[in-house]
């Protein structure tokens, strides 16, 4: 009795002593409250910061902005206000015990910088194409394009992470894919720009080219989790956040200098219709929020999986138009609210496919536990 006892102390024990480096474990484990708690907050974060950074990267861009570089270089350079809680959530700066099987599960500092630049330029590029569809379509064949990217990321998820897709599943992806289109014919059509053929085949391609890379990028960060960081901290999301933000911003700012456009950024910032400081402000609160829907989409790509963050990404789409109502006093029409009602219904879906699978992991479980209880009852009569 005193031997069980001992073992389960020292059990315990190392328990809390790993707690800080938990193997990364797939989507079949019971969900806790403290599950659901991080994911409503990844959630809040992916909403919140990404409306806002639209919104203001469409004040950037109403009030005089025009620098390509510059808008893709904001998306990526607000990375150095993560650094405090880096340093905050890391294992060194709490002292975590490191063990041998913690120390050989961690990748190669090698493996580790192949990876993070590899995101990095990914994301330059990606960036980089958004910026052009956006500067050679019209808004509503752009948010059209865009839309896409949930069905690439769906073929993405399903042969890169495994991803089974349930009637529940298939349904949001549906319903938001809709939701998205509606509000992307429904806005702003009469303003597209009259741009040469060329240069709408450009953006064209740009766009469907971002979703696509986009996707292909969640569905790598996933499975980079799973086979490569195995690691389930938070520290492992900031990691991700922080290392290719940094690569990204560094190709931005060569980007920036190559192409000359850093030149008419002084003439750009005296010519800003709110002035100089509205001129800053705007785009250091792009890059911030940038860097907190970033956090969000990580934090839901580590918890669930990159289809589900792209499910919620989409999400933002119903939301923008009403934070647009309030703060630009734009119209909200019967086609957005058809929009919002069917993103609602798709984001829900989800959810309840979500609360089944846990739902069926804790009976599993349950039963599992029964059953090594009754062998262990037959053995002790025996």
């Amino acid at each position: 009795m005193e031997e069980t006892q001992t073992v389960e102390l020292q059990t315990r024990v190392v328990g809390q002593n790993q707690d800080e480096d938990i193997p990364f474990t797939n989507q079949s484990q019971p969900k806790h409250y403290k599950w659901w708690i991080r994911v409503i907050t990844y959630i809040l974060f992916l909403i919140s910061g990404q409306s806002a950074a639209i919104l203001l990267g469409r004040l950037y861009f109403d009030k005089g902005g025009n620098s390509k570089w510059m808008a893709t270089f904001v998306q990526s350079a607000g990375f150095p206000i993560l650094l405090p809680f880096l340093f905050y959530f890391s294992p060194i700066a709490k002292s975590v015990p490191v063990t041998v099987t913690s120390v050989a599960r961690r990748p190669k500092i090698s493996t580790l910088v192949f990876l993070y630049s590899a995101f990095g330029l990914l994301l330059t590029g990606d960036n980089l194409m958004y910026s052009y569809g956006l500067l050679y379509l019209p808004v509503s064949t752009y948010s059209l394009l865009c839309a896409t990217q949930l069905a690439f990321n769906a073929v993405f998820s399903f042969f890169l992470n495994s991803q089974k897709f349930s009637p529940f599943i298939l349904n949001s992806v549906i319903l938001l894919t809709i939701s998205a289109s509606l509000l992307a014919v429904n806005s702003d059509s009469e303003n597209a720009s009259t741009v040469s053929k060329g240069k709408y085949v450009i953006g064209f391609l740009c766009t469907v080219g971002a979703s696509a890379t986009y996707s292909l990028y969640l569905s790598l960060v996933q499975l980079s989790f799973e086979k490569v960081i195995k690691r389930e901290t938070f520290s492992a999301v900031l990691d991700m956040q922080i290392y290719p933000s940094f690569v990204a911003t560094c190709g931005c700012v060569v980007g920036l200098f190559a192409s000359g456009e850093w030149r008419s950024l002084s003439k750009e910032m005296k010519e800003y219709k709110e002035g100089k400081v509205s001129y800053m402000m705007t785009l250091i609160f792009t890059a911030v929020t940038w860097q907190v829907a970033s956090i969000g989409l990580l934090g839901l790509i580590f918890e669930v999986s990159s289809l589900f963050s792209n499910v919620i990404s989409t999400l933002t789409s119903p939301v923008v138009p009403i934070l647009a109502v309030i703060f630009f006093h734009d119209k909200m029409d019967g086609i957005k609210a058809m929009a919002m009602v069917l993103a609602i219904w798709g984001f829900l879906s989800y959810i309840y496919q979500q609360y089944l699978d846990d739902s069926k992991s804790k009976v599993k479980k349950k039963m599992k536990a029964n059953s090594n209880e009754a062998s262990l009852g037959l053995t002790g009569q025996v």
